[in-house]
């Protein structure tokens, strides 16, 4: 049921794009918005990988470089019975983690230094059982396809207004009413692509969590490692990530809090910790 949602929510996503195309111009932009939606969804579906990797900066792990990064993942493909994702390092003090690809044999796991030192064994390796459950969801291209099509509709949204088709008038169209309706439109469309993507990305977080609370049989781990890696984050905010990126971590690398929390990617790590105490509480299940 939940996959059924994601892929209607990402159908709006495309519908919104469409919208917006024939909003700045007419049936011509309707065709090229199509073109782009589709251009964006192939090349996020091939390639999601190597723009998540080079996004962030990240380099291959070596298995002599990170042991037990190695041993813990392996244990959890096992439990699984899934393939061992590649795992790639991201030079960033922050702890956090991200998975990308577009299926199980062609996964990325990510790590940052500072997750490697801020963590003990049990919570990294509920760290990597939660990316881990993301491939086996297939979350990592719904996420990178959700992202792809938000950043086109923003962009194609700041076009139409620089480009004079807002409060203007075409040759069909003309009226102050219109030109009204129009610029709402183009002003609300990036602000309805965000509201789909933050339902998308809070609705996988919470089935990660817990499907990789199964794969690791601690929920405890996971739930203690959030823990942590929310105040790290709060401290010291990732600068250099695109804020487009930041639903691919399992926390928010900027740690929203507030008001800005109501716009945030990522639900609230209180209530992804209480989750994983109750599953605890539960045997795990």
């Amino acid at each position: 049921m939940n996959r059924l949602k994601t892929f209607f929510l990402m159908a709006l996503l495309t519908a919104i794009f469409l919208l917006l195309g024939g909003l700045i111009a007419g049936n011509e932009g309707l065709a090229v918005a199509l073109i782009m939606a589709l251009a964006v969804n192939f090349f996020s579906y091939w390639f999601s990988d190597r723009i998540a990797i080079s996004m962030t900066r990240s380099q291959p792990l070596r298995e002599s470089d990170a042991p037990e990064v190695y041993r813990a993942l392996r244990e959890l493909t096992h439990n699984a019975g899934m393939p061992m994702p590649r795992l790639y390092l991201m030079p960033t003090e922050q702890p956090n983690a991200f998975a990308t690809g577009r299926n199980p044999q062609n996964a990325v796991i990510a790590v940052t230094a500072g997750l490697l030192r801020a963590l003990d064994y049990e919570e990294l390796k509920g760290v990597l059982a939660h990316e881990l459950a993301h491939i086996h969801n297939r979350d990592i291209l719904i996420g990178s396809v959700a992202a792809a099509v938000a950043g086109a509709l923003m962009f194609v949204a700041r076009i139409g207004m620089w480009s004079g088709a807002v409060g203007g008038s075409r040759r069909n169209q003309s009226g102050a009413a219109l030109g009204l309706i129009r610029l709402v439109a183009l002003l609300l469309a990036p602000f309805a692509a965000l509201l789909v993507q933050m339902s998308i990305s809070r609705t996988r977080e919470y089935g990660a969590d817990a499907t990789g609370a199964r794969f690791s049989g601690n929920p405890q781990g996971l739930a203690g490692a959030l823990a942590k890696m929310e105040q790290h984050a709060r401290r010291r905010p990732m600068h250099r990530i695109n804020e487009a990126a930041a639903h691919m971590f399992i926390v928010n690398p900027f740690s929203a809090k507030g008001l800005s929390a109501l716009f945030s990617t990522h639900p609230p790590i209180e209530d992804r910790i209480a989750r994983l105490q109750q599953m605890q509480m539960g045997g795990g299940r």
